[in-house]
């Protein structure tokens, strides 16, 4: 998942924006001809985790910032406490009826010395 895909995803059930970013891994990319417009982000840059008018223009490396993927991690909506993981580069997003408890647990499990307690003892849909 690119960092600026926040700049875009809010929680698909209270539609909260920003989600906050945990990352676990992360692969690196190599790309040419990347346009010179900076910020390539609207209104929040997932890397510096802040909003783009509290930022400095010079702070910002966008050029840089695309070349990282998130690999796996962890989205998190702060106000209704549900969570989404990240696999293989992709936020899976999905309602809660959709999800699979299964591979929810298998993923806290994985990853929980990653993962905020909080969310692995009261997280939504499914915590440990």
């Amino acid at each position: 998942m690119k960092y600026r895909l926040l700049d875009l995803l809010a929680c698909p059930i209270c539609k909260h924006w920003p989600l906050e970013l945990i990352v676990f891994t992360e692969n690196q990319y190599h790309y040419e001809n990347l346009p010179d417009k900076i910020p390539y982000c609207r209104d929040y840059c997932g890397l510096k985790k802040s909003k783009i008018t509290e930022l400095n223009p010079n702070d910002l490396n966008c050029k840089e910032c695309v070349t990282h993927e998130v690999a796996e991690g962890i989205l998190i909506c702060n106000q209704c406490g549900r969570w989404y993981p990240i696999t293989e580069e992709i936020p899976i997003m999905l309602p809660d009826p959709l999800r699979s408890g299964k591979d929810d647990l298998e993923f806290l499990k994985k990853w929980s010395e990653k993962i905020p307690e909080k969310i692995l003892k009261e997280g939504k849909p499914i915590h440990l």
